[in-house]
């Protein structure tokens, strides 16, 4: 198969340097439909490798919390998109049918996975044949219906397989569509590199109306009555806006719970004299608990309305080594951890500090110090990994902790760090 791919690849290559300025507008349609169903074959030959490595367990083996996170790991995929080819390969897995029309070209992927989750949400008495007969009909229609139009004729294909089962069953399919929405609830913050970081997510409707009612008040059109037309936001902004209000007024109420010890907070890495500069002078970037970098004018902005944490590592009355006094980690080595190590320090994690727990690297029991010289922060996945597996952690010379794969992970076991989080 590899040396198939590759012929495949550089054919795919010789059509991109094609020059198109020669085509005809029917022949730039076929070839734009041609291309279309290329992508789809290729995602199901996706699918398939994604299936056979969770079979085999490599996945597991290479220490991954999950299939899009080893993917990310070994291909670089947002890990929406590597949740999309696991959900593929899972379709493909129980339904042959829709594994032949994607590979052939004839569907694509979002709609397979569309015709896959309306087949799951058939009632658990539908028989083999109302299945098979659903399946086959939605197939067909994803000749002419896009996946979203695909998905409500998919809430409704009973009807025309069996009428008699869908006037039975409507109770339950109502009942699965909201254990479906609950369950494929979901909320992630992208970041994208470039001072923005992309809000994505789903909601089920009674949840999506709670979120729409406490928003509203705080992005309503007339709140930039008064605001010059120049400078006036679009509703896109203005919910965006409402959602920093209500998570900044919750945060100040102190209603939260706990996050690693302390209460919820942003922490801002400063050095005392950006603070002390006048605005528009020269100075220091600042740096989220994140990692993300602000400016010194955004950090001093946080100063007005933010308890300012020290963050300076081993300053006055902050002890960051505590030795064979304690065997838990203090609030201020645990502090200078998350300074240091700003999430999990597995390779290509991208658990987040207040996710993480604080490692021995030398065990306790075995004389290892409460230190931060021998600390780093794992999340709970990789913290088992590290104390059930043959995976092994150090700290290397420049004081940052970098990981040793077992010999049938890379027989050379060479050492590996996180960029997730903090790039070399």
């Amino acid at each position: 198969m590899v040396e198939e791919l590759e012929q495949v690849r550089g054919v795919l290559a010789e059509c991109g340097e094609a020059p198109l300025w020669s085509c005809s507008d029917p022949e730039v349609v076929d070839g734009l439909t041609q291309a279309w169903a290329c992508v789809q074959q290729a995602l199901a030959i996706m699918a398939h490798l994604i299936r056979e490595a969770e079979t085999r367990g490599i996945p597991q083996k290479e220490a991954a919390s999950s299939t899009p996170v080893w993917l990310r790991q070994r291909l670089r995929t947002s890990m929406w998109e590597g949740k999309r080819l696991a959900k593929l390969a899972a379709a493909f897995d129980h339904s042959p049918a829709l594994d032949a029309a994607v590979t052939k070209g004839e569907i694509s992927a979002e709609q397979a996975c569309v015709i896959a989750e309306s087949i799951t949400d058939l009632p658990a008495d539908a028989g083999i044949d109302t299945r098979t007969q659903a399946e086959s009909l939605l197939i067909n229609y994803a000749a002419d219906f896009a996946p979203g139009t695909l998905g409500k004729l998919g809430a409704r294909i009973l009807a025309h397989v069996d009428p008699e089962a869908a006037d039975r069953h409507d109770e339950e399919a109502l009942r699965k569509q909201d254990e479906r929405a609950h369950r494929g609830r979901g909320f992630t913050l992208s970041p994208r590199g470039d001072g923005r970081v992309r809000l994505s997510g789903w909601l089920d409707t009674t949840a999506a109306a709670i979120v729409n009612a406490a928003l509203d008040p705080l992005c309503h059109p007339g709140r930039d009555a008064t605001v010059e037309a120049g400078l006036a936001r679009t509703p896109e902004q203005r919910r965006a806006d409402a959602l920093v209000d209500v998570c900044t007024r919750v945060m100040r109420g102190g209603e939260l719970p706990a996050s690693g010890g302390e209460a919820a907070q942003v922490v801002v890495t400063i050095p005392i004299d950006t603070l002390r500069t006048e605005p528009g002078e020269a100075s220091p970037v600042a740096v989220l608990d994140t990692g993300a970098p602000v400016s010194a004018a955004e950090a001093r902005l946080l100063a007005c309305d933010a308890q300012i944490i020290p963050s300076v590592l081993g300053t006055e009355g902050q002890v960051l080594d505590v030795g064979r006094a304690r065997r838990l980690f203090t609030a201020s080595i645990r502090r200078a951890l998350v300074l240091r190590d700003r999430g999990c320090t597995f390779p290509s994690c991208d658990r987040p500090a207040n996710w993480s727990d604080g490692h021995h690297v030398k065990p306790w029991a075995d004389g290892g110090p409460t230190a931060l010289s021998n600390a780093c922060l794992l999340c709970r996945h990789h913290h088992r990994v590290i104390h059930r597996t043959d995976w092994q952690v150090r700290i290397a010379s420049d004081g940052h902790p970098e990981f040793i794969p077992p010999a049938d992970v890379d027989p050379q076991r060479r050492p590996l760090r996180n960029t997730f989080h903090r790039r070399e």
